[in-house]
């Protein structure tokens, strides 16, 4: 896609986690890989210095990745610094003068949603927003509702198509490899579908808990900080028919195809659980509700794929950290040789996360004079290599106007619309210990005798 570039980035939030964690590396790479030369523009409100930023992007990378002396320098030489409050006018019009004669600006909201309204506001009104571009991180709103008065708030300035709403999740290299794996091959379409696909799970699955984020997790929850984007865009992935052509539209088209056929969520298809000691945990109300796990059931009603379901679990401190996919296929219609159960039929196993591994599970002859069989799974794993990291290709990505990985307006809408029946309405909260896979409860999602698929520790051995 050939678009204009931006003559400037400017991020708000220069100062916070985001901008230490991602932004600042991810701003090294792109100088390192000589696709980022025009000014970079930290706005905050924190009564700092140009030199005192300089000094936070240089711990920063010190503490994310490490500092390549050459890209570093110029990262200095190209940071400016604009310092103050949101709600003011006089901060608008600095920026404004800082920007000069810079063509479509890219400005990069790394602050809480609640300041959206402002700062698009004042951007417009100091003519900061003229054919400029925004980007705004998730959470895309805490429900259908906000999430369109986010949209109507956007759009007030800017027209969809100068909006980058990013979802690292999307850029990452082994969800890309999804979409690739689908298309790519021939032998997978006549079997995807009702006729050969008995169930799909995913599972994303954390080791750990909050980590001093209780106060933020408190605001959100699994089913929104997980399930609402990036598990129910791995289900459009997996699900989708193939778009109409190579281009963005297309992709996006059917995306937002398979996101109004989902049926919305249904509470007695939702399991909610919290590890015990959340409530331990900083920030935490002593009597917290929110979920730290949740395990949902969903269908899709499309040709392709009524009455197969899907079923989604993630959660925090569980047994390892790792994001799967499992692919059942039914049993053969006659046992011919021996009986199979669901549990050793055919599969397609995606592990998204550490590793990077497609396998396919068969069932080979044992040794010996008997006509009986066992598990064998075929695997294809990536070699390690350099790669970009996911803000370093979203961020290039928006500078060049390229929307592919960005999720759009409607979609985002959608998604809310399947997950909305489910938020607020008071539900059991199953307690789970630390190390486990999640309350038991969550056991009932799964219909049949088939059960959860548990990931483990990545082998080369058969699941």
């Amino acid at each position: 896609m050939t678009t204009a570039g931006s003559g400037a980035f400017v991020f708000f939030g220069a100062t916070g986690d985001l901008a230490y964690k991602k932004i600042f590396p991810a701003l090294q790479a792109l100088i390192r890989a000589g696709d980022l030369d025009i000014p970079i523009i930290g706005m905050a409100r924190a009564g700092w210095t140009l030199d005192k930023l300089r000094e936070r992007a240089r711990d920063s990378l010190e503490n994310n990745g490490g500092i390549d002396a050459d890209a570093f320098a110029k990262l200095s030489a190209q940071l400016q610094y604009v310092d103050g409050d949101y709600a003011d006018p006089a901060t608008y019009q600095c920026l404004k003068r800082t920007l000069g004669a810079a063509a479509r600006p890219l400005h990069y909201m790394a602050i809480p949603p609640s300041m959206f309204g402002a700062v698009v506001r004042g951007l417009a009104q100091a003519g900061c927003a003229d054919d400029a571009r925004i980007t705004v991180e998730k959470p895309f709103g805490r429900d259908l509702a906000s999430a369109q008065a986010l949209n109507r708030t956007l759009h007030e300035v800017f027209p969809e198509s100068a909006v980058f709403r990013i979802d690292h999740y999307l850029a990452k290299e082994a969800v890309q490899n999804l979409l690739y794996f689908r298309f790519a091959n021939a032998f997978l379409d006549p079997v995807w579908n009702r006729n050969y696909v008995d169930s799909v799970q995913i599972t994303m699955a954390e080791d750990f808990g909050v980590q001093g984020r209780g106060a933020f997790y408190e605001e959100v929850g699994t089913i929104r900080d997980v399930v609402q984007n990036h598990l129910l865009q791995v289900i459009a992935l997996l699900a989708m028919d193939a778009p109409a052509g190579r281009d963005t539209q297309s992709v996006r088209a059917e995306k937002l195809r398979l996101f109004r056929a989902m049926r919305p969520l249904d509470a007695a298809c939702v399991v909610r659980g919290q590890f015990r000691g959340y409530r331990d945990e900083k920030g935490v109300a002593a009597n917290s509700q929110v979920e730290t796990f949740a395990a949902v059931c969903l269908h899709i009603d499309t040709w392709r794929w009524a009455g197969v379901p899907f079923y989604i679990r993630a959660g925090k401190c569980l047994p390892i950290t790792t994001t799967e996919v499992m692919v059942r296929l039914k049993c053969p219609p006659l046992a011919i040789f021996d009986d199979i159960s669901p549990a050793t039929s055919n599969y397609f196993r995606f592990r998204l996360s550490p590793e990077v591994t497609i396998s396919t599970g068969a069932r080979v002859k044992r040794h010996g004079e008997d006509m009986r069989g066992e598990p064998v799974e075929l695997i294809a794993r990536h070699e390690p290599r350099s790669e970009q990291s996911p803000y370093e290709r979203l961020l290039h990505d928006a500078l060049r106007g390229d929307p592919s990985l960005f999720t759009r307006d409607d979609s985002v809408e959608a998604a809310w619309r399947v997950i909305d029946p489910v938020l607020g309405i008071p539900a059991p909260l199953h307690e789970y210990e630390p190390g486990s896979w999640g309350p038991q409860a969550a056991a009932g999602i799964v219909q049949g005798a088939k059960g959860w698929h548990d990931p483990r520790p990545e082998t080369t051995a058969p699941c």
